[in-house]
């Protein structure tokens, strides 16, 4: 049952920390549906979705085409892949389970899998909030070749930890593959059903996953953007089955403003208690560039005194991303099928600021670092798992990253050892991680990027 859009014509008041006029909510309709056509058109992005609900009303707009092989319109209704969009709701029903006291959070993980053996200190906590020290996994193609039981059995190492469980972030795919299979050995049930019959169908969402061969409901496919010719194409998706836990989910904008609800507490689906517990931030949990904090499953973002929860997805030429303020009741949602949606989302965050006073918080609140500094000790290689960073000094005797012997990105590092990575293209600036010191030697031992850390593999 899709999410009813209420349509009486109220006035539209937005909460809003800047007193305003109250926009007419068809006038402010129209203008939001005016910029996401623009913008969809500007960013090169073939169909987007938004949604706004204030707690008192829901405004929602979509626009553009599904799919540009078939030509399928961008509705209401159309899910989108969300990518690791999917670790929130996988993150719910282990919440769910432990909440009627089929496990704890606090116990390892391996009391319920075995294949967990080689890190028994693991909690279930841990995993949801990435801070186990897990490593990310392997690739979707490796991942395919393989089983669960195999796959968490080859990274669930002692060797293979980034640091002691519970002491740090580390964003980590492997993690929610291990959380599917605790759902799975709890439930009886494979995570697909568990999700569909614990989450989904009781929150009135209609089912979609990647895997699906014949979806019940329409759906978009992301798409990529031919250099060459500037024309969108459609992409494939690329999901081992084993990982559906991280990432198989398909849902509309409006979707996600039903399950943003539950995290609030506003649902009877997801106890008060039991969202609290999913924001609630882990201590250990500095997830760098990504968010200000981190909960079991929620990201985490500071506002303007308040504390906003949700989670970002990319899929393969997808871009989806859910924000909730639970004080207010705001909840903000929005997907888009190409790559530069991400961009489109930034500048609709801007637009509803503008609009409605709501700052939506779209990154991590960015401190003031001061200069650039030189940072030599930062120079060497580190590893996550089977992925291998290399800072070396490029031609200019600057820092530079490599991830996997790809593109070198120019590094520009503070004093706080946080660090940006310039787009050698653009010369533009964006957020990459921040480095670590030993506290007992001094020395740089680790390398955060984009929350996903690594370790030292060699003596700088």
């Amino acid at each position: 049952m899709p999410y009813t859009v209420p349509t009486a014509p109220v006035a539209f008041r937005p909460p809003s920390l800047i007193s305003r006029e109250p926009l007419g909510r068809e006038a402010f309709r129209r203008e939001l549906q005016d910029r996401l056509d623009e913008l969809a058109r500007t960013h090169r992005v073939p169909g987007a979705q938004l949604v706004l609900d204030t707690g008192r009303d829901v405004v929602a707009v979509h626009t553009g085409t599904a799919d540009v092989t078939t030509g399928s319109p961008f509705t209401a209704d159309t899910a989108v892949p969300l990518g690791s969009l999917t670790k929130p709701f996988t993150a719910a029903l282990v919440m769910l389970l432990a909440d009627d006291g089929d496990l704890d959070l606090d116990e390892p993980a391996a009391e319920h899998l075995a294949e967990l053996a080689g890190t028994p200190q693991v909690t279930v906590r841990q995993l949801l909030s990435h801070t186990s020290g897990l490593p990310t996994g392997p690739d979707s193609d490796t991942a395919a070749a393989t089983t669960p039981a195999r796959y968490l059995r080859a990274v669930c190492t002692s060797r293979d930890l980034l640091f002691t469980p519970g002491t740090d972030f580390s964003y980590s795919n492997a993690g929610y593959v291990a959380a599917g299979q605790l759902v799975e050995r709890v439930t009886g049930m494979p995570w697909p059903e568990a999700v569909r019959a614990l989450l989904l169908e009781p929150l009135g969402v209609l089912p979609a996953f990647v895997t699906d061969a014949a979806p019940l409901r329409p759906v978009a496919a992301g798409h990529a953007v031919n250099t060459a010719t500037g024309q969108a194409v459609a992409a494939r998706q690329n999901l081992a089955p084993l990982e559906a836990p991280v990432g198989a989910l398909l849902a509309s904008a409006l979707d996600l403003v039903v399950f943003g609800n539950a995290l609030t507490g506003r649902s009877d689906l997801l106890p008060p208690a039991v969202a609290k517990e999913m924001r609630r931030a882990e201590t250990a949990a500095d997830p760098g560039a990504l968010a200000d904090g981190w909960g079991a499953g929620l990201a985490l973002y500071q506002r303007d005194g308040r504390v906003w929860c949700g989670h970002d997805g990319n899929a393969q030429g997808t871009s989806c991303h859910l924000r909730t303020d639970p004080e207010s009741g705001v909840v903000v949602a929005f997907t888009g099928n190409a790559g530069g949606a991400t961009a489109l989302w930034r500048d609709l965050a801007e637009d509803l600021a503008r609009l409605t006073g709501i700052r939506v918080p779209v990154d991590a609140l960015t401190a003031d670092r001061g200069l650039p500094v030189g940072l030599p000790g930062c120079a060497g290689t580190y590893r996550n798992g089977s992925t291998t960073y290399r800072v070396a000094p490029g031609p200019d005797g600057t820092p530079a990253l490599s991830i996997d012997g790809d593109l070198s990105l120019p590094l520009v590092c503070y004093a706080d050892l946080s660090c940006d990575l310039r787009d050698p293209a653009t010369g533009r600036l964006e957020p990459g991680g921040r480095f670590h010191r030993d506290p007992a030697t001094g020395t740089i031992d680790r390398v955060q990027i984009s929350g996903r850390t690594a370790r030292r593999a060699d003596d700088g």
